[in-house]
């Protein structure tokens, strides 16, 4: 039995005598590592994430699509309703001493109304594969659109509130706001991480 019996092999210590471990990564700098490739996020080059603007720039133009979305509804029922109500001979009747019918005027309002909440949709960011586009909306309603590439931004300073990207040449851009700035920061964030661009989160 003893012939047949295998030399007992000495276990190699896990940890060399002197105590250092220096060939083996440590846990933190593994799950560091593991962290950090998964916070890194490049969108395609054919995707596109918009961000629109927050409900306190929108509201007043709803307000105004909804009215003049009654007055044309008011004046369809008017044509269409009967002819002994007030609305009838307020509109239809009425059109004779008008230079312009009232069919025709409510719908010049209506395009109004849809104009006005397109135009202020055209606010916000979008983010792409190839960089960002800010939209902005200047005064008169004539609208401004920025756009700057990966390789053009060096650092991104997100609040809470505001996004601001620094640019190659040493100028500062601050972003439009949207209705969901959080969403926009964690995600210009991911983007940065991935290309190796400089991130600073403002606290209170």
């Amino acid at each position: 039995m003893n012939s047949l019996s295998q030399p007992e092999t000495p276990l190699h210590d896990l940890v060399p005598a002197d105590g250092t471990r220096d060939d083996e990564p440590s846990i933190t700098e593994v799950h560091g590592t593991i962290a950090r490739f998964e916070m890194a996020y490049s969108p395609p080059a054919d995707e596109r994430t918009v961000f629109g603007p927050p409900v306190g720039q929108r509201w007043p133009s709803l307000v105004w699509f909804a009215f003049t979305a009654a007055v044309l509804v008011s004046v369809i029922i008017a044509y269409t309703g009967s002819s002994n109500s007030r609305l009838y001979v307020w509109v239809v009747e009425g059109d004779r001493g008008r230079p312009l019918p009232a069919w025709i005027l409510s719908l010049f309002i209506f395009a109004s109304g849809v104009a006005t909440v397109a135009r202020a949709r055209m606010r916000g960011v979008v983010v792409t594969g190839e960089g960002l586009e800010a939209r902005y909306l200047m005064a008169l309603g004539v609208p401004r659109i920025q756009k700057w590439t990966w390789a053009q931004m060096d650092r991104f300073v997100i609040d809470k509130k505001r996004i601001m990207v620094e640019l190659w040449n040493g100028t500062h851009e601050v972003l439009p706001a949207v209705q969901d700035t959080q969403k926009l920061g964690d995600l210009l964030e991911r983007i940065a991480i991935g290309r190796k661009k400089d991130v600073t989160r403002l606290r209170d």
